[in-house]
């Protein structure tokens, strides 16, 4: 007889396999073909004006810097999924599931792109000024559907406890493994760290997240390319590996089982989602506090998000572990996710596995400072700024609880809450896509945005 965890796990396997899957592919699908395939027809200009112009002024105005929105995005993405979901990915559903992990992270580019562009048309100021955005404001204000906004801010906001317990214990587990400290010191250590960040508001954390956020991606991804120019002749067969295996079965060997395609295609489509977050809602919770003159210039930030995420961060795992060649090893599939410690290490010895731990230790707590920030915003819409407060302190208790590992049950319910969030922001996202498409056109054909950045004006008025 199944226990009542037992079937929500049931559950949530089942709704995070194909039906959530073909709903967040075809939702990606259908806005890249009615945004006339942007993140394919504007590469240039998208990294000009978002990279590229990291630099300059920011136009029109807002709370942070684009680059501080988008490193406060990225905190929440580029986690624990990147460097020991890859390789969970890779032992259940075979090379070839990083191909799907690709597919998903372009399609899912036009998904987040309209959330963001939605999060900044519909945002607003708050008691302190502040700019605040996200699903609950564009459920509200552009669909008139407040109740929609209260579910989504209400299951986010609860959703997120089980998720900082989850982050806590990664962190301190991890800890624990590597430097045998305590994981209740860790816990407390890494509560009080985010209580300083965190209450000084989105200010603060976009100040920290623009410092800490491509400092750790640099040390892990330049660590990835250490191995790979160390080996360019593996480089060809990587490719291969993955191209060869993304359309037909692949086969058992060592302790690699063996799938079906069906599974690959399902592995790699959930990983990828799993790391870039496209249509959860919760990085446009970001991006709407950001410095712009429109919400289009806005989106942009968050294509080259998701680009940063799983195209680059995802692939450097993909590559040192498949390199490395750990993940044929006969007992690979007893644990996966330390995959991606034992590939550094095969490379650089003792110091590769201090350097994976260090790397997912600054992954894990960027990502809890950021995720407390996302379920403050939802109880100060929800209830006001005061209990935006209250729940920081809920947040941080939950941080200490889950790196002693308690309430490990509650966790079972984290797949089941995500899919509550994420269907909400769907529907919002699909009936408002004619604005998204507005605007998109707005932007691409106005004499002050697009036409203006290129010097296409100018050709204009000549011709």
């Amino acid at each position: 007889m199944d226990t009542f965890f037992d079937i929500i796990g049931k559950v949530s396997a089942w709704l995070w396999g194909p039906p959530l899957i073909i709903v967040l592919g075809a939702t990606g699908l259908y806005l890249t073909v009615l945004l006339k395939f942007i993140q394919f027809r504007y590469p240039l200009y998208i990294f000009k004006q978002t990279v590229g112009s990291v630099f300059k002024k920011p136009k029109g105005e807002g709370t942070v810097t684009p680059l501080q929105a988008l490193t406060s995005a990225l905190s929440s993405t580029i986690g624990a999924a990147n460097i020991v979901g890859v390789p969970a990915a890779i032992m259940f559903g075979g090379p070839g599931a990083v191909f799907w992990m690709w597919v998903i992270a372009l399609i899912g580019m036009a998904l987040k792109f309209s959330e963001s562009v939605l999060a900044v048309r519909y945002r607003e100021k708050n008691e302190k000024g502040e700019f605040v955005g996200g699903p609950m404001y564009y459920m509200t204000k552009g669909l008139n559907m407040r109740w929609l906004g209260v579910w989504f801010a209400f299951a986010l906001m609860i959703e997120l406890i089980p998720s900082v317990m989850v982050q806590g214990n990664a962190v301190a587990s991890t800890v624990e493994e590597t430097f045998n400290v305590d994981g209740l010191i860790t816990g407390i250590i890494v509560a009080l760290i985010v209580v300083l960040i965190v209450f000084g508001g989105i200010k603060r954390i976009g100040k920290v997240t623009e410092i800490f956020v491509p400092f750790m991606a640099l040390i892990y991804v330049g660590s990835a390319l250490v191995i790979l120019f160390m080996n360019m002749d593996a480089v060809p067969e990587f490719f291969s590996l993955i191209l060869s295996h993304a359309f037909q079965p692949m086969s058992a060997m060592g302790g690699f089982a063996g799938v079906a395609i069906a599974e690959t295609i399902r592995w790699g489509f959930a990983r990828g989602l799993y790391s870039n977050e496209a249509g959860l809602g919760t990085a446009p919770i970001a991006h709407a506090a950001a410095q712009t003159d429109h919400p289009v210039r806005q989106g942009l930030w968050a294509i080259v998000g998701i680009v940063i995420d799983t195209i680059i961060v995802c692939t450097a795992t993909a590559f040192v572990v498949l390199s490395s060649g750990v993940w044929t090893a006969e007992n690979a599939l007893d644990d996966p996710s330390a995959l991606t410690t034992e590939a550094f290490t095969n490379y650089f010895g003792e110091f590769g596995g201090i350097l994976v731990t260090i790397s997912l230790i600054f992954f894990v707590l960027s990502t809890i400072i950021v995720i407390v920030f996302y379920g403050a915003k939802q109880a100060e819409f929800l209830f006001g700024w005061k209990a935006a407060q209250g729940i920081k302190v809920v947040y941080t208790v939950a941080i200490v609880l889950g790196s002693i590992g308690a309430a490990k049950v509650i966790w079972q319910f984290l797949d089941l809450a995500l899919a509550a969030i994420l269907i909400p922001n769907i529907i919002a996202v699909l009936l408002l896509s004619k604005e998204v498409k507005r605007l998109t056109n707005e932007f691409f054909t106005s004499e002050e945005y697009y036409l203006k950045d290129t010097g296409k004006l100018k050709e204009k008025k000549i011709s």
